[in-house]
């Protein structure tokens, strides 16, 4: 049994809707009640043009990492994502910030995601959900990789989800 950090995002078609099908997705892979962040939203990076809503949920799960990425991937598409161009807009994205300890590098499965720390809209979710986190990879505390990532617009909402 593993915990897991799930990154959330969506700046296309009802947002809301792609977050709350997402939390009850993830509820049904985790073996102890999901714990959910605030929505944030935030301007893209990349070419998307419309603003993103940002979460993180932490779950509990006996999955694998290769088979919780696959049934991310699967979710993902049954909600309607189609492959766009890299950073482009999407209905819904998943990826796995943080399983247990673990470090994995492969062509597949990268893990912690290896762009994480240069993004507000994942640390700050992640901060409200795992304060006391530290970056497996390098020691360093979630609040200092928020201090240290690059400034962009971000906002906390009073949407729930």
């Amino acid at each position: 049994m593993e915990t897991v950090i799930v990154a959330i995002g969506a700046n296309l078609g009802d947002r809301l809707k792609s977050f709350k099908s997402a939390a009850e997705f993830l509820a049904s892979l985790s073996l102890k009640p999901i714990i959910k962040s605030s929505i944030w939203e935030s301007e893209p990076v990349g070419p998307a043009k419309y603003t993103f809503y940002n979460g993180a949920a932490k779950i509990t799960t006996n999955l694998s990492p290769k088979d919780l990425l696959d049934q991310l991937k699967a979710f993902e598409k049954n909600a309607g994502r189609t492959q766009t161009e890299r950073w482009g807009p999407r209905v819904l994205d998943l990826d796995i910030i943080r399983y247990g300890n673990l470090v994995i590098d492969k062509d597949t499965l990268i893990i912690p995601h290896p762009e994480y720390r240069k993004r507000l809209f994942v640390l700050k979710p992640m901060l409200e959900i795992d304060p006391n986190w530290v970056d497996i990879s390098t020691g360093t505390p979630i609040q200092q990789l928020v201090e240290k990532a690059p400034r962009m617009e971000i906002e906390k909402t009073d949407i729930s989800w």
